[in-house]
């Protein structure tokens, strides 16, 4: 069941804890963002996480806004731009951790999942454009996050004890509870429902992230 509307100085709000919770996200992103483009710190396994934070600040504060608070005005297919935003943002994530990784697989492996990460996003996000189906959103999130980026941090912490990796696994388990808390429609009442209590769990998944970026060891691909 949807949270009752509110009107604010004349102005109809529906979801509006759903609305507000997306915005949390969005500002834990946009700041994880914005603070790592402060540290400058350089190759590609940080510059597609900048750019995670960024897609994922703006998919959510887009699906916050437009999908939850003021969809009445438009129409169903104006959630579009947020889940195709967030799924590039994923795919982002994932070549992250592709490339973090990269100094310890072989070339062809590396070079293989970088193509599989772009024929995956594709397919999906035609499927979503396709169907305006949300749960095609949460198969990429969950192949993007269990499959890809726990696998390449779980075989990097493995090899390595890198501790940014150790945060990251951390941050896919705590995103993985939120994805099941949306699922299963976990809700403790209608004014903080699954999609709040969820959102908030993505929002401390986002600051694992951060913290597992800013503390990733840096490693270079050897050219032998």
């Amino acid at each position: 069941m949807s949270q009752p509307s509110i009107t604010v100085f004349d102005i109809r709000i529906d979801e509006p804890v759903n609305m507000l919770t997306d915005l949390i996200v969005s500002a834990v992103c946009l700041v994880a963002y914005y603070k790592l483009s402060k540290k400058q710190l350089t190759g590609k396994t940080q510059l597609y996480f900048r750019w995670y934070f960024l897609l994922m600040g703006l998919a959510t504060l887009f699906g916050g806004v437009i999908g939850h608070g003021f969809l009445y005005a438009f129409s169903f297919a104006w959630k579009l731009p947020g889940w195709i935003i967030s799924m590039f943002s994923i795919a982002l994530i994932e070549r992250s951790s592709i490339e973090h990784a990269r100094p310890l697989i072989s070339p062809k492996v590396g070079k293989g999942f970088l193509i599989l990460n772009i024929i995956e996003l594709l397919t999906v996000m035609t499927i979503t454009i396709y169907t305006l189906n949300f749960q095609w959103v949460e198969f990429h999130s969950g192949y993007g996050l269990l499959a890809v980026v726990l696998t390449f941090h779980g075989f990097t912490y493995l090899k390595t004890r890198d501790k940014g990796s150790g945060t990251i696994i951390l941050g896919v388990g705590i995103a993985s509870i939120a994805a099941l808390i949306f699922m299963n429609e976990i809700s403790p009442n209608i004014w903080f429902n699954h999609i709040d209590l969820s959102h908030v769990i993505m929002a401390i998944a986002a600051q694992l992230f951060y913290k597992g970026a800013l503390t990733l060891n840096k490693r270079t691909i050897s050219q032998s």
